[in-house]
């Protein structure tokens, strides 16, 4: 007898350009179709341009428009989506999202899984009491936790005091098929105002927000023109993004006296081709979790400069693939920049070790089959009845 196709509702706050969002949209797209189909539920808004990355057939999103305020307001509207539906599984993501998870269990929905894979600007570190005590409200209506990285799983087991058996660590993982290194050090990019081979080209793509701090970026760079550091003079920076801190970032930029060194490239949806125009990637946040786009940079063969921040240092093996630094700290930032803008042997051998640590420790298919076996260990013991074949 076949084994049944379970449905798995993804719960998430928005459903667009985001580290967060592109990891739904790869598990989607990689897990096994013939065990499992999938609805993505925003409480705000699904954007169509982005619904569009997910090619697995069949996907159904649905958009909530909530206003603002407490989600109980959907509960109603929740619950009867989760009742109709029948979904195996609901996943939630993020403290935002984390509340669906009680109209979630009062629709009999048999398991609960949430996700947390990183804090905003309004908690970097994830201290505020106010939300440790929101997430631990939740616990009893929690099937299983998934901790990105091995710093959100001891602050879910510590500071939020969910049991350790509880929470399941998977970090995120990535495409080496599609995020490669460039054939022959660095490809042009459709666009840009830069590329020529003297030049050495720092980027970062992320939106533009102020938990990724692309103002300090910027700051950052300006100093390490200023101070005329080995070949600062050829160096140029590409912000591949949008969002709310583009005003603050423009600003930062004709005050550092940097406009004809720095191009703004907007929302790409070319991310692998970006990467592979670049020399060194930067990821100036004040908080993470297991980001993506180190991920996707360290796959396309690029050193990495960023901040010792939530699981950063878990992907940057200082002094071998990268540097870390301090947040906030624009000096440190842009001596660690310096070291790579004038040393091309350092970029390519820190490049190398990136892409070979990807390719042992990150892979898609790991992360893929770590969900996939999560989903249906939950599913067996929660319904024994309908256990996978």
């Amino acid at each position: 007898m076949n084994a049944p196709q379970h449905l798995v509702m993804h719960v998430v706050y928005s459903f667009d350009v985001g580290g967060l969002e592109n990891g739904v949209v790869n598990l989607i797209n990689w897990m096994p179709s013939d065990r499992f189909r999938h609805v993505v539920v925003a409480l705000t808004r699904c954007a169509p341009a982005f619904c569009r990355r997910v090619v697995q057939p069949d996907v159904e999103f649905l958009s909530l428009d909530k206003p603002p305020g407490h989600g109980i307001q959907l509960y109603p509207q929740l619950y009867r989506l989760f009742r109709d539906r029948r979904p195996s599984i609901v996943h939630t993501r993020n403290l935002a999202a984390l509340e669906a998870v009680v109209p979630a269990r009062a629709a009999g929905v048999p398991v609960r899984v949430h996700g947390e894979h990183g804090w905003d600007a309004s908690d970097p570190e994830g201290r505020r009491r106010k939300f440790q005590l929101m997430r631990r409200l939740y616990r009893p209506f929690v099937s299983r936790y998934v901790a990105l990285s091995g710093h959100l799983e001891r602050y879910l087991t510590d500071a939020v005091r969910i049991p350790p058996a509880r929470v399941e660590r998977i970090c995120n993982g990535v495409d080496t098929a599609r995020f490669r290194p460039a054939s022959d050090g660095r490809s042009a990019l459709p666009g840009s105002p830069f590329g020529a081979p003297r030049e050495v080209l720092v980027g970062t793509v992320g939106r533009l927000q102020a938990v990724k701090d692309q103002t300090n970026l910027v700051r950052a760079f300006a100093h390490l023109v200023g101070q005329r550091a080995p070949g600062a003079a050829d160096a140029r920076l590409v912000i591949a993004g949008d969002g709310p801190l583009r005003g603050a970032v423009e600003a930062e930029i004709r005050a550092g006296g940097v406009g004809d060194r720095v191009w703004l490239a907007g929302e790409r949806t070319d991310v692998p081709d970006v990467m592979r125009s670049l020399d060194v990637f930067a990821l100036p946040s004040l908080a993470e979790g297991i980001s993506n786009t180190i991920l996707e940079a360290m796959a396309c063969g690029l050193p990495v400069v960023a901040t010792d921040v939530g699981g950063n240092a878990e992907l940057v093996d200082h002094g071998r693939t990268g540097r870390l630094v301090p947040r906030t700290d624009y000096v440190a930032l842009a001596d660690a920049l310096a070291s790579y803008v004038a040393d091309i042997a350092l970029r390519r051998r820190h490049g190398a070790d990136g892409r070979q640590r990807v390719e042992g420790e990150f892979s898609l298919d790991g992360m893929v089959d770590r969900y996939a076996a999560l989903y249906r260990n939950l599913i067996d013991a929660a319904m024994p009845s309908r256990v996978f074949a």
